[in-house]
């Protein structure tokens, strides 16, 4: 059970695995106003960034859920690098279907809602170990700008449309789930470009290092047509956010 390789060579240097940059995800931690001894569940939390720094900046404890082994011992690593090994842990598993022993004060799945098949089936799993009054977060794509045609949507990484949804009907989606938007914290052009720019150095040095990796022709495709579909399409029509809920 872990992510196939073209996962962590494409992010190998990230910490946050989405379009948040460091100071994005200090501002969220700020804005939720996060006390002393919070617990968190974090579900497909990548190399723990959001939990480690929360908990040496806001000294929250949690737990952190995800399928790369790879991801999960950088986690590790980084809780023992900023001291807070002690207040964080971080399981290798599938996050799908994994339910806190006992209930949390924030459970959050960012930028992975694939693991509860969308954002209804995501906020159901979350629910699951969310005391009541609790805050949930939910990290999610959304279109810009609707989509002209299938040539977009598919150089957006989605099969259909539908497959995300306006940042308008997205807010509305958490109202008919029974939940207020309390909070949300939007990535803009500069961020996507740190997420993205930053893996195709990734993909170049990987290529350099491993000429006859079985993934060579894989990689070198990814890299010869990524920055210009990105370019042409993920940066001018998704935008992506994290949202803060509370039950209603």
């Amino acid at each position: 059970m872990d992510l196939p390789r073209i996962f962590t060579i494409r992010e190998s240097s990230h910490r946050i695995h989405n379009p948040f940059t460091a100071d994005k995800l200090a501002a969220l931690g700020q804005a939720l106003h996060l006390e002393a001894g919070t617990r968190a569940l974090d579900l497909a939390s990548g190399t723990g960034e959001m939990l480690c720094t929360w908990a040496r900046d806001h000294r929250i404890t949690g737990t952190g859920v995800d399928i790369s082994t790879v991801f999960t011992e950088k986690a590790r690593g980084r809780a023992v690098e900023l001291g807070v090994a002690d207040q964080v842990d971080f399981v290798h598993g599938n996050a799908s279907g994994y339910v806190a022993d006992e209930p949390v004060d924030l459970a959050a799945c960012i930028g992975a809602t694939w693991i509860g098949d969308g954002v209804a089936g995501t906020v159901e799993l979350l629910s699951r170990s969310l005391r009541p009054g609790g805050l949930m977060l939910i990290g999610e794509p959304y279109w810009r700008q609707a989509p002209p045609n299938q040539d977009v949507v598919e150089g957006c990484h989605a099969g259909s449309v539908s497959d995300f949804r306006m940042l308008s009907e997205l807010i509305g989606h958490f109202g008919d789930l029974g939940y207020d938007v309390v909070e949300m914290v939007l990535a803009d052009q500069d961020s996507w470009d740190r997420y993205q720019a930053a893996q195709w150095l990734n993909l170049r040095l990987w290529l350099d290092r491993n000429p006859d990796d079985e993934l060579v022709a894989e990689v070198r495709t990814e890299l010869a047509t990524g920055p210009g579909r990105y370019v042409e399409y993920t940066r001018e029509y998704l935008g992506w956010g994290v949202f803060a809920l509370m039950g209603r």
